[in-house]
């Protein structure tokens, strides 16, 4: 047994085969199956067709969306994406590849920062309790630029802090170069905020640890001029370019989104609290033993390597929580010092009797109990629902449109998943006060198992419902060279999947920008451009969603023809 600890703990051997069998293992939930599902709108479908778009025009510097200029991101995704179809072809399989790469990546890049900072045992459970963190992994699974934004930025973040141990011996050049590096490629996954975190999450670090002569180590000037070698290229192309990009990429995507609810996202000040609550599950539970022990601990450690990781939390999670734009997926880069505060935690604790996440344990163990018994109940929704309103008819009206909305979800889809949770919940509460290696192991291996299989159990079902697949590729059938095609407001996954310019009627959204650049007025017709198209000769096919149909009957002569119907999309035709 003793034998066993010191072999985990060691740090000077077993990178290499770590790393590799970590690969393996993760590899797995992130990449399996993951060209299965059809690509969903808004993000899959943005983020397959401009790439898309790129390579058909042979132009990587301006980015297009359905052909109109489209600035709301720099491109980074975008070329991995392109290169990613250009190797593979156009699949969801290829489109989704490089998001779900930088979510695997960055359990690695975890598990090299844990034992930097600490010993080989705390990194193997950093990135155990990541890689297991069902909504990190889940969201990795989906086109987002903000799997991209959380390798680069934890990258970046682990170079600086690892170069950062070596203060008052003999600097190695090549982790504050790799900071530099890493910082350069998240501004161009997501914009400024690629340096911004960096530098309020360093200047706070070295405030509170009086660490200033950090700066002289840092290398600069010559780290700075790698930075902009590696960021500023593009800048300056797609601005010589388009002379409109600067005002919109900054001031409208930048403090316009951060100060004010232009972009219809605003959330209170605590939205990101159960937001986290629910994806770093099962183990963000263990978030505030960590958080406490990290700052109960912050002037013990040489290198205040866990005071810096409390930093690094709060700045990010702070920042978005002020922000009046709040989607789910910008906390993101929290997730892996979480799990490396949480595992150093569990750790320590791992030689004794686990008495200090009781409380957190049996409070776990009873929400995963309970959320179990919630997915069971989900399985027979309606026949739930109609006993609730026998008993408490007072909640009728919301249980109703509870149930008109709620995804589908198959019964063994349910069945299944609820059981891993209540396997979770109960082995939890049982364990709860013992060794937490067991609790470790039976929340692991529940959730690795959810991980792999609520792709395919419950996402499938989603996915069938809200993605255009099928009546794209029945559209495609259909169509001749002269047909035109057209949706209510933008579903980029239409022109994916058709491989197509779409024309686009009612509310524009995101598109309303490259709309506006140019005489676009034919691809985005008004109600009474769109009336004379219909009655035209030309063949017509229309996307809408079903609950559309009803409003746009009267305008249409003659009626419309019902092609298909698919989840909540119809496709109609004037023929």
């Amino acid at each position: 047994m003793n034998d066993h600890k010191i072999y985990l703990q060691r740090g000077t051997s077993g990178w290499l085969r770590d790393l590799f069998s970590l690969a393996m293992l993760f590899g797995l939930p992130f990449l399996l199956f993951l060209g299965r599902l059809p690509l969903i709108d808004p993000d899959e479908g943005r983020y397959a067709e401009i790439p898309r778009e790129m390579l058909v025009r042979g132009d990587l510097i301006t980015p297009t969306l359905n052909y109109v200029k489209y600035f709301e991101k720099p491109p980074l995704l975008y070329w991995l994406n392109a290169a990613s179809m250009e190797l593979f072809g156009q699949t969801e399989l290829a489109a989704r590849l490089p998001s779900a790469l930088c979510g695997l990546l960055t359990v690695l890049t975890a598990y090299i920062i844990a034992r930097r900072l600490y010993d080989r045992r705390t990194a193997l459970i950093s990135a155990l309790i990541l890689g297991t963190s069902a909504g990190f992994v889940l969201q990795s699974r989906i086109i987002l630029t903000d799997m991209l934004l959380t390798w680069c930025l934890t990258a970046a973040l682990g170079a600086f802090i690892i170069a950062a141990q070596r203060e008052g011996r003999r600097s190695k050049a090549l982790p504050w170069y790799l900071f530099y590096l890493f910082c350069a490629l998240a501004v161009l996954a997501k914009g400024l905020i690629g340096i911004v975190f960096p530098a309020g999450i360093i200047f706070f670090y070295l405030l509170a640890t009086k660490r200033w002569k950090l700066l002289a180590e840092m290398r600069l000037v010559s780290g700075l001029l790698l930075f902009l070698a590696i960021a500023a290229p593009w800048f300056v192309a797609v601005s010589l370019r388009n002379p409109e990009f600067a005002r919109f990429f900054f001031i409208h995507e930048h403090f316009e989104r951060f100060t004010s609810t232009v972009h219809g996202r605003y959330q209170p000040f605590w939205f990101f609290v159960p937001v986290l609550l629910g994806t770093m599950l099962p183990w963000s539970f263990f978030i505030p033993g960590a958080l406490g022990r990290a700052w109960r601990n912050r002037h013990h450690e040489e290198t205040c390597a866990g005071y810096y990781l409390l930093i690094w939390i709060m700045v990010i999670f702070l920042f978005f929580s002020k922000s009046d734009s709040k989607l789910i997926p910008y906390i993101l880069p929290i997730f892996p010092p979480l799990a490396i505060l949480i595992a150093q935690r569990i750790s320590a604790l791992l030689d004794g009797r686990g008495r200090e996440i009781k409380a957190a344990a049996l409070l776990l163990g009873l929400v995963l109990t309970v959320l179990g018994a919630a997915c069971l109940a989900y399985s027979r929704l309606p026949q739930v629902a109609a006993l609730l309103t026998k008993h408490l008819p007072q909640l009728a009206d919301p249980l109703h449109q509870f149930v008109s909305h709620a995804p589908t979800v198959s019964t063994g889809g349910c069945l299944t998943i609820g059981g891993l949770f209540l396997l979770q919940g109960i082995g939890t509460l049982v364990f709860a006060g013992r060794n937490p290696m067991q609790i470790m192991v039976v929340l692991s291996l529940a959730s690795f198992a959810i991980e792999i299989l609520a792709p395919q159990l419950i996402m499938k079902d989603i996915a069938a419902t809200e993605s255009p697949k099928k009546l794209a590729l029945a559209a495609c059938s259909m169509a001749g060279p002269d047909t035109r095609i057209v949706t209510f407001g933008p579903m980029q996954a239409v022109n994916w999947y058709t491989g197509r310019r779409v024309m686009v009627t009612g509310n524009r959204d995101e598109l309303d920008f490259g709309s506006k650049q140019g005489d676009q007025s034919y691809w985005f017709p008004d109600h009474g451009a769109l009336r004379k198209l219909w009655e035209s000769n030309t063949h017509t096919l229309i996307f809408l969603r079903k609950n559309e149909l009803n409003d746009l009957l009267p305008g249409l002569h003659p009626a419309p023809r019902i092609v298909q119907e698919s989840g909540r999309h119809l496709l109609i035709s004037n023929r």
